[in-house]
């Protein structure tokens, strides 16, 4: 307390110590006006130089015993306010008791105070700096001037791209118009839409990505159905070749929507950590023995490399199930070209804090750099055609980041062109 009040003493010195050298300079000024007309005067003639000193006199005695103008009052006021504990503690306690972010200003438009959350979202701004200065938001801006011109509240949607696209609901209100203590003072209150927005284009792109993946295949059995029912009705030859073409696109349609509800589940239980003991030794072979037939036909084969020792962690051994296919399957339709695929099971010693490690590698074509960072986004494919003649859905290692994460693991993707993929996930304890 006694630091504010040398802060608030000091700051009340300073801003009249400002006044009074204001008003001097505006006297000076005035003075040396006027000796210039009469010394202008007299060199014209205009007037007799004795009565000229005579006059320019009298005004400075008259500058000397006139009393402070009433601008000069008004500034001895403000300065008062604004050294009066009540403008300073009430503002601070006041922001300080909001959760979200606020930013209080005084008269001038400079930042008089910025509460915690204030300060954490926005570490540019500075106290005592003009807000202008240091947050670049015109619209910000011309609603503080509002605000000033009309004395009521104004609210406006703030979206700062940079350093991190954020969205704010900001309003700027005044905080006492008329009152003698704090007149001019805005108090700027934000409450932040990031999360909300993000999760509304989220929901618009799922929307959006799985209208579009399911249209595809229905549009192409409508189209052979009617096809069937026309011109190729009575030709058997065309009609069983068209019903395999029906049947895979079923199929397709069938994993986009099984694996939708799998997405939705796993979303559902996010935050709950499954703790039933799974062994991954023989969950690793058992999904690998299933997948045998498809690396086969896909002309390479599975080189697996488990421990006889048990790992055995906390989990859900059906999710877990599904990372382990997801990442074997991935790499068997985008990688089978380069060869053999890479299976291997082992005590994590990359990472602490994690005691099993599975990678996945393949020699295939590999991904470009630019690429790996989206490849567990929901729909994201490198080549969208290249992925839909594979029967991919886009949604594969979107469940595997999300399962991983539920069972509080790490998820790692490393891949060059022409040097393959190579997927690990770390398990814990």
């Amino acid at each position: 307390m006694v630091d504010e009040a040398q802060r608030s003493g000091g700051g009340a010195a300073t801003a009249w110590n400002q006044v009074v050298r204001a008003r001097l300079y505006g006297r000076l000024l005035f003075l040396l006006a006027v000796g210039l007309v009469f010394m202008t005067l007299a060199g014209m003639q205009s007037i007799d130089p004795w009565i000229g000193i005579l006059a320019y006199t009298v005004v400075l005695l008259l500058a000397a015993i006139v009393p402070e103008t009433s601008e000069s009052q008004v500034s001895h006021a403000a300065v008062s306010r604004a050294s009066d504990p009540a403008f300073g503690d009430g503002l601070r306690l006041f922001a300080d008791a909001l959760p979200d972010p606020a930013i209080v200003l005084d008269r001038r438009s400079v930042v008089f105070h910025l509460n915690a959350a204030a300060r954490q979202q926005f570490p540019a701004v500075i106290v005592d700096s003009p807000l202008a200065f240091t947050l670049r938001a015109p619209s910000l801006l011309g609603a503080i001037e509002t605000v000033r011109r009309t004395n009521a509240p104004e609210s406006i949607e703030l979206h700062q791209p940079v350093p991190n696209e954020t969205w704010h609901r900001v309003t700027v209100a005044p905080l006492a118009a008329g009152d003698t203590v704090n007149d001019g003072a805005l108090v700027i209150t934000m409450h932040n839409l990031t999360e909300g927005k993000r999760l509304e284009s989220l929901r618009s792109d799922f929307i959006a990505n799985a209208s579009h993946e399911l249209r595809t295949p229905l549009t192409s059995l409508v189209g052979f159905i009617d096809t069937l029912l026309g011109p190729a009705a009575n030709d058997k030859e065309a009609r069983e070749r068209f019903l395999g073409i029906m049947r895979g696109q079923a199929a397709r349609m069938a994993k986009l929507i099984e694996d939708l509800l799998s997405l939705s589940r796993i979303e559902m239980r996010q935050h709950v950590r499954p703790t039933t003991p799974v062994e991954l030794n023989t969950l690793v072979r058992e999904v690998a023995e299933g997948l045998q037939r498809l690396a086969a036909d896909s002309g390479t084969r599975l080189v697996l490399s488990v421990p006889d020792e048990p790992l055995v962690i906390p989990g859900d051994r059906d999710e877990l199930y599904e990372v382990i296919e997801n990442l074997i399957e991935n790499a068997v339709k985008y990688g089978a070209e380069g060869g053999d695929i890479e299976v291997a099971l082992g005590p994590a010693t990359s990472r602490q804090g994690f005691c099993a490690a599975l990678t996945v590698t393949d020699h295939g074509p590999g991904v470009a750099a630019e690429h790996v960072p989206r490849l567990t986004e929901r729909f994201y494919r490198v080549d969208a055609e290249s992925s839909r003649k594979k029967k991919g859905t886009g949604l594969g290692l979107a469940i595997v980041k999300h399962i991983v994460t539920r069972h509080h693991g790490v998820l790692s993707i490393k891949s060059q062109p022409g040097q393959g993929t190579r997927v690990e996930v770390l398990l814990r304890k």
